[in-house]
């Protein structure tokens, strides 16, 4: 093993996971035994959220440890500066050896950002994305979405990559180098992100009949916030068949149980190799998945099921084991942690704090907030979320702002802001959230960023017939 002082680090990161859809955050029919284990031998943070709810602006915040209106990373088409300082960079400065094997959908040429090598392939990143236009609005999708029509057993190229993407990280755990140095590994799987297919073992864990319904309240899609309702246009939520609803779900499930056996013969391997003893094991998503709830499917809202995400973290040591943590936290604090756990001497300024304070039990003025935006397709002005404490407000610039409290009401459906004896709690978390976030402000740069993107994508499309 390293001599080394500095633990290695195993970053496990799916796509679109949804807490509440797992054994450890109480759902009794989604079967995940390796994330039931790094509940019971690490420490499960309840209330932690992603700072964009959509993949490359969350992960680019996540790699940075910045909001992603101090970085840019508007939308899945607005790719991080190539001068963006990351926690890989910073790992590797501390003398680790860092490297990724799957998806951190990174856009643009730099496909490392600090990595120093890519073991599998990035699906994602490898696709071309539509460029969003707020000029547009907030256009209504001229077909339903096709999620629950093609839910079934069966693969995808996106299981081949996941799959690819366990392979060459069992490989690099398997290699006796690693017994140099220490090491931080990213392995990053698209599971459980649509399509929803899921190779047959795991669809017949689901039988159709066994699958709960998305809890929705008569009335309430109908009286649900506006910004919802044209999201839900755009994006093409109709009210689907319960069939159809049901086949969904059971492929979610299905993928939620692939990514977990993939987690499990991570840490097998570790075992193993007799690395378990000198690594800790993270697990999280870059954002949630409707699956249904509040009569939507995808992401790119502030409900619970789309902004909240796991974070798991099992030490090599056993500290804290069984420990479950409610405060709130989010992901830049995990890129915070993962700088504290490697050591990193760095002046590099980061939005998060590291959650080492309240894992160990002596974080006693622990800030118990989470902030997330979005600017990018489904809305057509910047919105954000503020959760602090029991309450969770929602700021929408240009519609009328919602504010909940998540432990009276963790379905979310009484917006309490239209409640006069709120108004000034409301008044309260708006000042909060408008203090280092300027709507006006960040609404003109992202249109901004829209329009020149737009203008170059239109002049370098089919430049190649033009070439001598």
């Amino acid at each position: 093993m390293p001599t080394n002082h500095q633990p290695n680090i195993l970053l496990i990161m799916s796509d679109e996971h949804a807490p509440m859809f797992s054994g450890p955050y109480g759902h009794s029919l989604v079967q995940t035994p390796h994330m039931d284990r790094l509940a019971n031998e690490g420490v499960t943070f309840t209330n932690a959220y992603c700072n964009s709810p959509l993949c490359m602006p969350s992960r680019m915040s996540f790699m940075t440890g910045r909001y992603i209106h101090k970085i840019g990373a508007w939308d899945n088409a607005a790719p991080l500066r190539p001068d963006a300082v990351t926690w890989a960079h910073l790992l590797r400065d501390a003398g680790y050896d860092v490297v990724l094997s799957g998806k951190q959908h990174f856009g643009g040429m730099d496909q490392l950002h600090g990595f120093r090598a890519q073991l599998a392939r990035d699906l994602h990143a490898e696709r071309k994305h539509g460029l969003t236009d707020w000029d547009n609005g907030t256009p209504p999708a001229s077909r339903p979405w096709q999620g629950p029509e093609n839910a079934r057993p069966g693969t995808t190229e996106e299981i081949e990559v996941d799959d690819l993407a366990e392979t060459e990280a069992l490989k690099y755990l398997q290699d006796p180098a690693r017994q140099e140095q220490p090491w931080a590994l990213n392995v990053s799987f698209i599971a459980p992100h649509f399509p929803l297919i899921v190779p047959q073992r795991f669809w017949d864990l689901y039988p159709l009949d066994d699958i709960d319904m998305p809890n929705i309240p008569d009335g309430h899609l109908e009286n649900q916030h506006p910004v919802y309702q044209r999201m839900r246009q755009m994006f093409g939520c109709v009210d689907f068949p319960d069939a159809l609803v049901r086949r969904a779900r059971a492929g979610y499930y299905g993928l939620i149980t692939y990514l977990d056996e993939k987690i499990g013969r991570l840490i097998q391997t570790l075992e193993e190799t007799g690395q378990l003893e000198n690594t800790v094991v993270i697990y999280t998503s870059d954002h949630g998945e409707m699956n249904g709830e509040h009569g939507m499917w995808r992401k790119s809202n502030f409900y619970e099921a789309s902004a909240r995400v796991p974070l798991q973290i099992m030490f090599p040591d056993g500290m804290s084991a069984g420990k479950r943590i409610d405060e709130i936290v989010s992901l830049v604090d995990l890129t915070a942690t993962v700088v504290d756990i490697g050591d990193v001497q760095s002046t590099t300024q980061l939005d998060g704090d590291s959650l080492m304070p309240l894992i160990q039990g002596n974080a006693s003025d622990w800030k118990d907030f989470a902030f997330s935006e979005y600017s990018a397709h489904g809305v057509q002005r910047p919105m954000a979320m503020l959760r602090n404490g029991q309450y969770k407000f929602n700021y929408s610039l240009g519609d009328p702002p919602e504010l909940y409290d998540i432990n009276d009401d963790p379905g979310e459906f009484r917006n309490l802001a239209k409640q006069p004896e709120y108004l000034e709690i409301c008044n309260e978390m708006q000042a909060q959230l408008l203090a280092e976030w300027d709507p006006i402000e960040i609404e003109k740069q992202v249109r901004e960023s829209q329009k020149a993107r737009i203008l170059i994508d239109n002049v370098t499309k089919g430049q190649w017939r033009n070439a001598e």
